[in-house]
């Protein structure tokens, strides 16, 4: 056996016994789910209970429990709402891993987002509204990545969280990538010159709810959204811009887009539209270029301007 492979089966067997030790009975491994493009998961057996679902990631940075056990009392809040996602059974960490525990749903992740489902997305995103619960602002932290500047506002900003941060320090470089990504970017940033910081932060936001593999399907209808540790607040409107943009992908999509952006524009009017829109674009850049995908780069920069020129025409 490879040391790394020997590395791994030992931090499996780590992350399990803490899970045994937090909960209090024996857990029995069944096997990997399908999903889960970040971190996977899998199934688990509880002696003497359901099945559930361990989500296991190494650990980032030394808050990285305590922004879990954040994203735990936002699913607490939200289900006690209504909100579809499942029940946090635990949370914990060993010396490399930090691990969470859910209940198992017997649902499928959808293998793409259709008309039907984005339609029932926005309904349940609506679920989100006045429900802002946890000071992780994804609205401010959006402002900074669209303008490039910095808030005297928005208030958090010296308490970012290290991987808000990173990012925005990788989105900075990007126009030194080619000319086409650059004169993007250009245009971005010309757009949201004059937007001023937001000041509240009412919603819950997901923040990866366009993500199929994060959508729990059964016969047709959403049952559970997953794969909920980013979340936390600002405005749902973010969580409709990232719909807005899965929905280039088919033009069958293409209806249901014109949807998105009415009620993104009735949220957050114009200039926060293209505000949310230019983050997003920075983002789905930052993705292939910092994984070497060069081929992808092409596709991104032209939907962004395709973005761009549909809210342009609004």
């Amino acid at each position: 056996m490879s040391p790394s492979r020997h590395r791994a089966l030992t931090d499996e067997r780590e992350v399990l016994d803490d899970v045994a030790n937090v909960l209090g009975t024996e857990v029995t491994l069944l096997g990997r789910l399908p999903g889960g493009v970040n971190g996977g998961a899998v199934r688990v057996q509880l002696a003497g209970r359901a099945d559930a679902v361990l989500k296991a990631v190494p650990r980032a940075h030394p808050g990285h429990l305590d922004e879990t056990l954040r994203a735990q009392r936002v699913v607490e809040h939200m289900r006690g709402r209504g909100y579809p996602t499942p029940a946090w059974l635990g949370v914990g960490a060993t010396a490399t891993h930090v691990w969470h525990l859910t209940d198992f749903v017997d649902a499928a992740p959808a293998p793409e987002l259709t008309p039907s489902l984005v339609e029932q997305l926005m309904e349940i995103i609506e679920l989100q509204a006045g429900q802002a619960s946890e000071p992780y602002d994804h609205w401010s932290y959006a402002w900074r990545v669209a303008t490039g500047q910095e808030s005297d506002v928005a208030g958090p900003d010296l308490d970012e969280p290290p991987e808000q941060s990173l990012l925005r320090e990788s989105i900075a470089r990007l126009s030194g990538y080619s000319s086409e990504v650059s004169a993007l970017i250009e245009r971005l940033r010309l757009v949201c010159a004059d937007v001023p910081p937001p000041r509240e932060a009412p919603d819950m936001v997901h923040a990866d709810l366009a993500t199929p593999s994060n959508i729990l399907v059964r016969d047709g209808a959403v049952v559970a959204v997953v794969d909920i540790g980013n979340a936390g607040s600002g405005t749902r409107a973010i969580d409709l811009t990232a719909l807005g943009w899965y929905t280039f992908q088919d033009p069958l999509l293409d209806g249901v887009r014109g949807r998105l952006w009415t009620r993104i524009l009735d949220l957050v009017g114009w200039e926060g539209a293209a505000m949310l829109a230019a983050a997003h674009i920075l983002h789905m850049l930052e993705i292939p270029i910092r994984h070497g995908r060069h081929d992808a780069v092409p596709g991104v920069v032209r939907r962004g301007h395709r973005a761009l020129d549909e809210l342009n025409a609004r």
